[in-house]
């Protein structure tokens, strides 16, 4: 007697690939695809509802991103593997999919067999990350370390009230310090993360920065 094949759903904002992938899956015997999503919002609702076997997760998706679901389902421990598929082979996904538990990080260029081959691997827990993609993981945790690490104390006060959306006027009147030392801060973290703007320190902050580095109230 044949066991139930095993769900998946796909999450990718470009409907031709996902068609691809469904096709792929579905003329498996062992692989139902369940359901699809567009964005991460209703990856997520998808996943919550259906709570299919696996998940393939483009990680940039409109709304909510590949990593941002991943992370609900891994803190709600939902019974999802994650399966996360890129069109970018970067350190920042990989270190992201990484950290929220998903299984492996693939290629959307990898031959369809791999993406297959992974669907089962994952039902199975076993990990499909290659030894290269876990060194560029730990060279990718070891530099932001040494990055936070270059901050001050108050710089990543500043930063997190950036990250906020406060105005250098707000954050001085926040911490009690003038305007002209706020925006010295704000200088500083700006070169010492190598960033260009304000929202670009607010994404590294929200990404990087733990909870403990709020300012006190």
């Amino acid at each position: 007697m044949m066991s139930n094949p095993i769900s998946v759903i796909l999450a990718d904002d470009h409907p031709a690939l996902r068609v691809g992938l469904r096709v792929l899956l579905d003329r498996e015997p062992d692989i139902a695809v369940v359901g699809e999503a567009d964005d991460g919002d209703a990856a997520l609702a998808l996943l919550e509802t259906l709570l299919p076997d696996v998940a393939v997760l483009d990680c940039q998706l409109p709304g909510r991103d590949g990593v941002s679901v991943a992370a609900v389902v891994q803190a709600r421990s939902l019974p999802v593997k994650i399966v996360a598929l890129s069109a970018y082979d970067d350190d920042r996904y990989l270190a992201g999919m990484a950290a929220v538990g998903a299984l492996g990080y693939l290629l959307k260029n990898e031959a369809p067999g791999c993406i297959v081959a992974a669907v089962r691997s994952a039902l199975r827990s076993e990990s499909l990350w290659t030894a290269q993609q876990l060194a560029r993981v730990r060279r990718w945790q070891a530099e932001v370390e040494a990055l936070r690490a270059s901050l001050t104390e108050r710089e990543r006060e500043v930063l997190r009230l950036v990250a906020e959306g406060l105005s250098n006027k707000e954050i001085a009147q926040v911490l009690t310090i003038s305007v002209r030392t706020t925006d010295f801060h704000v200088s500083n973290v700006l070169r010492k993360l190598n960033l260009i703007s304000r929202v670009e320190a607010a994404v590294w902050a929200k990404e990087h920065l733990e909870p403990t580095d709020s300012p006190q109230s």
